[in-house]
């Protein structure tokens, strides 16, 4: 019998992270729900759990390497394996670029980009010696189209693209899979924080989409099991766009 599958995911606490967390582990995968908020992940593996299936918190600030080693060897000693990696840890702050400080562009970097290179710096090697990966990285369509007031955001998410094929590339002799997805507006509580700014932002959003609503984080994690499927096994280096159709690109 094939030893259970093994996902490490992070920013899995709420929003989209806690709704791929939910979908993998209804697919029979073991879950690791990485994030800097270990109260918000152990909630996340309470509501797994009362689903009849299987998950672990784990404390992960993906800015830091050493906790992120520290959040890998955890898990590696619980699960004895890492065979998937979802890179969701995001975070943002809308604002004109040339009002924003240095300070919050640093802190966009450290999550956004710096958080996806640290989990793959440290998993990609186990990945390598078990001889099987998939590797799912969350950007933005604000990469791919640019987003007004999300000037440092939209950079960092571009280079999560441009990391993603680069990985790809280098890790298809090892047969690893490596994809990215690039939501579209989701109704998460980091869009909700975003639309007090802004309180008409979501309803002019839902005009300009064409199927007339913002993502759910459910839509996301649905696009993330197809990737770490089987039937996804020889897709790789790819940036999927989950958005409603806002964007065609």
């Amino acid at each position: 019998m094939m030893t259970k599958r093994m996902a490490f995911i992070t920013g899995a606490g709420s929003g989209i992270g806690r709704e791929i967390s939910k979908k993998l582990a209804s697919r029979n995968i073991n879950v690791i729900v990485a994030d800097i908020n270990l109260k918000n992940a152990e909630e996340t593996v309470s509501l797994i759990e009362k689903s009849g299936f299987e998950a672990r918190a784990v404390h992960c600030d993906v800015t830091k390497l050493e906790s992120v080693k520290k959040a890998v060897e955890e898990s590696v000693n619980y699960y004895h394996r890492i065979d998937i990696l979802v890179n969701n840890a995001g975070w943002d702050k809308v604002e004109p670029f040339l009002k924003s400080d240095p300070s919050t562009w640093k802190r966009i970097i450290d999550i956004n980009l710096l958080g996806q290179i640290h989990t793959s710096k440290e998993i990609l090697p186990l990945m390598i010696e078990n001889g099987y990966g998939k590797v799912v990285n969350i950007a933005s369509d604000a990469a791919r189209v640019g987003s007004s007031g999300e000037a440092v955001y939209s950079a960092a998410k571009g280079g999560v693209i441009a990391f993603t094929k680069t990985i790809a590339r280098e890790m298809a002799r090892h047969k690893l899979n490596i994809n990215c997805i690039a939501p579209g507006p989701a109704d998460t509580p980091l869009f909700q924080e975003i639309g007090s700014y802004n309180e008409g932002i979501a309803g002019a959003l839902e005009k300009a989409i064409p199927f007339r609503r913002l993502a759910q984080p459910e839509d996301i994690a649905s696009a993330v099991a197809y990737f770490v499927s089987e039937e996804a096994g020889y897709i790789t280096g790819q940036t999927l766009s989950v958005n409603g159709g806002l964007t065609m690109v």
